[in-house]
């Protein structure tokens, strides 16, 4: 039996430094299953301004093609013995309009996922309360002040200069993101990431040099290869230095992401339709 809209979870915001570092503190929160839509749906409507209340065609369809993706994330689990409950929905929110975003948020979804750091923060000030934020793009140190400020989650960490300043960041604001590696299993030279060969080395530097505690790994196979061999290599990666969490699995292979063990998927186009180009 399919799980319930709520199973699938928002990701609490949490710690990203080391215990006894700093205070950690943070601005979403996961709700419960059977207030999640309600609150958000209260949200939205204290938020939006009367014009953004209006029901588009485009809303309509955003509406029914995210409850398509969580129905689909809730059979997916099942049948790779799991729950819906063990699969965050990160709903990939980046260069959409607001009124393709505003019926997914009334539907009850609360984890979003955005690739700039100065786009995002126009998208969603003011509209963050009880939302859970993950910044997906890769990330300029220069944008390391706003990020740490910002985002919930940060799942680009990927080279030391950049744990340094998070590191920094995060000390001087005591609050802490979570924070995951990405990890660029297809040695890709147009992609970010730290490569296989190096990610221990890293996970290690991150941990023991700058006091990071990591939430878990993120990647992005190449497109033009299956995406299931990259998927086993970074939950390898994830078990052998103890991290539980593994963002992988966007709209065309988060299925298959969810059978080697995701706990989060990023999914875009198949919530809001082709991406509009900024």
């Amino acid at each position: 039996m399919a799980a319930p809209l709520g199973s699938v979870r928002a990701m609490a915001s949490g710690s990203g430094v080391r215990a006894g570092s700093v205070k950690n503190s943070s601005r979403g929160r996961a709700f419960p299953a059977s207030s999640r839509g309600r609150k958000s749906a209260a949200v939205l409507a204290k938020l939006q301004k009367p014009s953004e209340m209006a029901v588009t065609p485009s809303a309509s369809v955003s509406a029914a093609a995210y409850l398509d993706v969580v129905a689909r994330i809730a059979r997916a689990a099942q049948a790779a013995g799991r729950t819906a409950a063990d699969v965050t929905l990160v709903a990939v929110s980046k260069t959409q309009p607001w009124e393709a975003v505003a019926p997914v948020l009334a539907a009850g979804q609360t984890v979003f996922g955005e690739n700039r750091v100065q786009e995002a923060m126009e998208r969603w000030q003011g509209r963050t309360n009880g939302l859970t934020l993950h910044l997906i793009g890769p990330l300029q140190s220069n944008k390391a002040k706003e990020a740490a400020a910002f985002f919930d989650v940060i799942e680009t960490l990927d080279r030391e200069k950049l744990a340094r300043v998070l590191a920094e960041e995060i000390q001087r604001q005591g609050r802490a993101p979570k924070l995951y590696v990405q990890v660029n299993t297809g040695e890709e030279p147009q992609k970010a990431g730290v490569i296989p060969a190096e990610a221990d080395a890293f996970i290690a530097a991150a941990r023991r040099t700058y006091g990071l505690e990591l939430e878990g790994l993120m990647c992005i196979p190449p497109a033009d290869e299956p995406p299931g061999p990259h998927f086993a290599l970074l939950g390898k990666i994830a078990a052998r230095n103890g991290l539980a969490k593994l963002s992988m699995g966007m709209s065309d292979d988060f299925e298959t992401a969810i059978r080697f063990g995701a706990t989060s998927v990023r999914v875009g186009s198949a919530v809001f339709g082709a991406r509009r180009r900024p």
